[in-house]
């Protein structure tokens, strides 16, 4: 992804990925952003074929009463697939985003995040994205996408058949050891999970969040054989 030198405007129409002026305890995910491998994030890669469906998160930092923090949204439990799961704001690319190599999975993760949050991209200033992972059972070639809540605004749960709330993680609670534990799907698939706010993060939203916390430095030695099944309730 080549970094753009124009501003975001509120209309989508241009885009900026700068890491200039953010705040300090920033620096390790902007350097890990800069240099994580794909592989080293997911062993889920896109198809070679090129294949799959276009889409892009918004992973949104901020600053908070009790420190840095994410961003996180947890799916309506009426909804067919990833029902009742927290995620980050996103979805699927639309033709007029554009270039799904550039430009595109920006306009879509900062529109996705105001249709479905209601934050105002305006104080949102994008600073790296990660490489494009994959999401074999829905066939999603997913574009994590870094961004700094330079000004934040007041967030809710837009459109309720969609989405169940909206809601904010302290980084503290991410790395405290007594909140993580590895999910177990039905399947079988062991993967790692973090049991804040009263949800169960796990999954893609789950493993990306773990891999930050890695490269950036952030991890903190947690018993990894605790384990919780999927329907996990605080």
């Amino acid at each position: 992804m080549t970094r753009a030198h124009e501003t975001y405007d509120g209309r989508l129409d241009r885009i900026t990925v700068t890491a200039e002026g953010l705040p300090g305890w920033l620096d390790p995910v902007v350097r890990a952003a800069e240099t994580v491998r794909p592989e080293q994030l997911s062993r889920f890669l896109p198809p070679e074929s090129g294949l799959g469906r276009q889409s892009a998160v918004l992973i949104l930092f901020g600053e908070g009463p009790e420190g840095p923090e994410l961003l996180l949204m947890e799916r309506s439990s009426s909804l067919r697939s990833h029902a009742g799961q927290p995620s980050f704001p996103g979805g699927s690319l639309d033709p007029a985003d554009g270039d799904p190599l550039t430009t595109g999975p920006l306009r879509a993760a900062l529109r996705e995040a105001e249709e479905e949050t209601g934050l105002d991209p305006d104080g949102v200033q994008i600073f790296g994205v990660l490489p494009r992972l994959y999401i074999p059972v829905s066939a999603f070639v997913v574009t994590p996408v870094l961004g700094w809540w330079r000004a934040p605004t007041p967030v809710r749960a837009v459109d309720q058949a969609e989405t169940a709330r909206v809601f904010t993680v302290p980084v503290a609670d991410l790395t405290d050891p007594a909140n993580r534990a590895t999910a177990v799907h039905p399947s079988g698939h062991h993967g790692p999970a973090f049991l804040v706010e009263s949800a169960l993060v796990w999954g893609f939203t789950a493993g990306v969040i773990d891999r930050i916390l890695h490269f950036a430095g952030w991890e903190r030695p947690w018993d990894r054989s605790k384990q919780v099944p999927l329907d996990w309730r605080a």
